[in-house]
């Protein structure tokens, strides 16, 4: 990364750094993860289609932060870039039942498939360049996760 980007005077950067949470020495994509938790957590309850909306807003709006400040940092896709976390968990969390059990599933779940990348999700981190590229991957997975995590509530007594 350049060192003359500067996540804390630019507010796009700031976004795309997940606020600073990308910024982790240790697991930076779990630490966006877990601040998207706490940012779900204070979401207030709306409709599905209100929710649905959000994501779409917050993955487009996701492609341009992360697209500007990986060109500002001169790399391909900081691993400290996790404006894409924080709209995969939101995604894995559609329609999600209430309870804390659910809100952890769907981390470990999320975190799971972003880290572990099965197809589809490798070819999209692999073979999509740019903003788009750096998003599709975890908005893939948070996909998966919630088909995953809607199958266990239905099969769940």
């Amino acid at each position: 990364m350049k060192t003359s980007l500067n996540i804390w005077r630019n507010p796009v950067h700031l976004l795309a750094y997940g606020f600073g949470s990308g910024l982790s020495p240790w697991a930076p994509g779990t630490a966006g993860t877990a601040v998207a938790v706490g940012i779900y957590l204070l979401l207030p309850t709306m409709h599905w289609s209100l929710y649905l909306g959000f994501i779409l807003v917050t993955f487009l709006v996701g492609i341009w932060l992360c697209g500007t400040t990986s060109k500002a940092a001169g790399v391909h896709d900081p691993g400290g870039i996790v404006w894409d976390e924080f709209v995969g968990y939101w995604l894995t969390m559609f329609m999600a039942p209430a309870g804390w059990q659910w809100i952890v599933g769907g981390f470990v779940l999320f975190r799971l498939l972003d880290i572990l990348k099965p197809w589809p999700i490798k070819w999209a981190d692999t073979k999509v360049e740019g903003g788009l590229g750096i998003m599709l991957d975890d908005v893939i997975a948070g996909i998966i996760g919630a088909l995953c995590l809607q199958a266990v509530a239905v099969l769940l007594p």
